[in-house]
Formats: structure tokens, C-alpha cells, sequence
């Protein structure tokens, strides 16, 4: 299945970076049916529904399967067991399927676990048009002699500091989609890349590193926008902060 964030970088490729079709089926290690279906489609996913995953070997081995992995995970490194000893021990079991399942399946739980990594930099100057920051604030205000606390939804131009700024009764994911539109809408244009704090309306998965997983939504306003998202190391010093005054005209493409 093409998955949603595949379909951010085609878009990103194609009409950001102006890569013909040939260059991105190269980089992408995806077919040229595959691309030009992006390109010409407005859709940011595209849906395959299967009721269920058909596991007929594995199915009834996947506890003891899930066993071995981690019991082979909390060994030290240099005491840990191959893939094919591990398929090798569990057939001693009385498994009768195939190596592939049971790699296919480590492969997956590796994933979920956040056993791969990614490592990744993120420079502390920019160029004009490259990123934003986005984050919220907690604010006490006092409306109709009432005093509550709204949260603040911030956007900030990294090159420039120009910041937008706009309030809001929650932290819902409807009214981040807000607050980016009405951003984009007032710089005119929006940058290449997005910095992000590990909201939970934007990140579902914090693994190891720098690597997250990106809500499915989040992702397609992402691709919509033909902005490509970044997530900030917990409690690192470079991660969205308040907006400071900036001169406007930074961001570049259209929205």
C-alpha cells in the first residue's frame, strides 16, 4: 500500500523540488504508474481496506514468537541470537511455516518497538522559506470579567521570526489545522519544512532518536500543504519556542 507519507515526499519531489518522474522513481524506489497516480491525483492517501491480516502458519505461534523476540532483545548484544536461530528455535517447537513469515513478522515488531532508528540533524540557521516552528502556549485572559485559560497556537518563520499567533479554546487536532491555514494564509505562502514539538495531534510513536510516527491526518495536511514535518528531541534546546518580532516576507510558495 502506498503510505501517506510516500505520497508527501512524490509531492515535495515534484512540486517543490521540480524532480522529473524518471529522478523520483529512482529515489523513491517507486514506479512511474505509482508517481504520475500522485501527481494527477489531489489525494494525499490513498485507501486499500482488508479485513484481516492472513497469518495461516504463524497465527497460532505469534505469542511464542513475541516470547523469543524479546527475550532475545534484553540479552546484550554481543549474546543475542540470529533471525535464523531464532526461526530455528521456534520450529524446534513445533513451527511449520516458513523463514519469510517469521522474519516478515521480527521485521514489524522490530518497527513497532522502535528497535530502527534514524539519525538525523536539524541546523540552528535557515534559509529564507525553509522552516517554520509551530507549538502552543498555556494563556490566562480575562474575557466578559471571566478569567480562563486559553492555549495559544504560535507559527513561527525560522529566517525571518516573523510569528502569527492565534487562540483557542483547546488543543484539538481540527484547530492545529486551523491555525496552519489562517498562517498560511497571513505569510502569503508557507515554507519547505515544519518543526514540531511531540504534540499528541501530530506525533503518535516518540521512538528512539529522532524518528517518530506522524498521525495519518497530520501526515495528509502535511502533503496537502507540501510541507515536510520534523519533530524536536524531548527536552532539547533547539524545539519550538515563543515567537519573537521579525520582518515579514519570508515564506515563499503558495498555499
Amino acid at each position: 500500500m502506498l503510505i501517506v507519507e510516500t505520497i508527501s515526499k512524490i509531492r515535495r519531489a515534484y512540486f517543490v523540488q521540480k524532480k522529473p518522474i524518471k529522478v523520483i522513481c529512482r529515489e523513491l524506489r517507486v514506479s512511474r504508474k505509482v508517481v504520475r497516480k500522485v501527481i494527477r491525483s489531489e489525494a494525499t492517501e490513498f485507501r486499500y481496506e482488508r479485513a484481516a491480516q492472513p497469518l495461516p502458519k504463524l497465527g497460532p505461534w505469534v505469542a511464542t514468537l513475541d516470547e523469543l523476540l524479546m527475550g532475545n532483545e534484553a540479552k546484550p548484544a554481543r549474546e543475542r541470537l540470529t533471525l535464523i536461530r531464532v526461526f530455528e528455535e521456534l520450529r524446534g517447537r513445533g513451527f511449520e511455516g516458513s523463514y519469510d513469515a517469521v522474519r516478515r513478522y521480527a521485521r514489524s515488531w522490530a518497527n513497532d518497538r522502535g528497535a530502527v532508528t534514524a539519525q538525523a540533524f536539524v541546523p540552528l540557521s535557515f534559509a529564507a522559506g525553509e522552516a517554520y516552528q509551530f507549538d502552543w502556549s498555556h494563556e490566562i485572559v480575562v474575557i466578559g470579567g471571566v478569567t480562563i485559560t486559553v492555549k495559544v497556537a504560535h507559527v513561527r518563520l525560522c529566517h525571518s521570526r516573523m510569528f502569527f499567533i492565534r487562540a483557542y479554546p483547546r488543543e484539538t487536532q481540527e484547530m492545529v489545522f486551523d491555525a496552519h491555514d489562517r498562517a498560511f494564509a497571513f505569510f502569503k505562502g508557507t515554507c519547505t519544512r515544519g518543526i514540531y514539538d511531540n504534540m499528541k495531534t501530530a506525533v503518535e510513536t516518540v521512538f528512539i532518536g529522532k524518528d517518530r510516527a506522524f498521525n495519518r491526518r497530520f501526515l495528509q495536511m502535511c502533503g496537502h500543504y507540501l510541507v515536510e514535518p520534523t519533530a524536536c528531541t524531548p527536552a532539547s534546546g533547539w524545539g519550538p519556542a515563543r515567537p519573537a518580532t521579525g520582518s515579514r516576507g519570508e515564506a515563499g510558495r503558495p498555499g
